[in-house]
């Protein structure tokens, strides 16, 4: 039992590290993690007495 929680604990480290490589090497390879930009207007009424 010791030795799968030893194991899922290395493999959740490893996909750690493989997360943060690919948010620094996505860009790299064609990923565009930005995201969409527009413009947004609404009107607000108070209702003030």
């Amino acid at each position: 039992m010791l030795r799968i929680i030893k194991w899922l604990v290395y493999l959740a480290i490893l996909g750690g590290i493989a997360l943060v490589a690919y948010a620094y090497v996505g860009p790299w390879l064609g990923a565009d993690f930005s995201p969409p930009v527009q413009e947004m207007r609404t009107p607000v009424v108070l209702d003030v007495q």
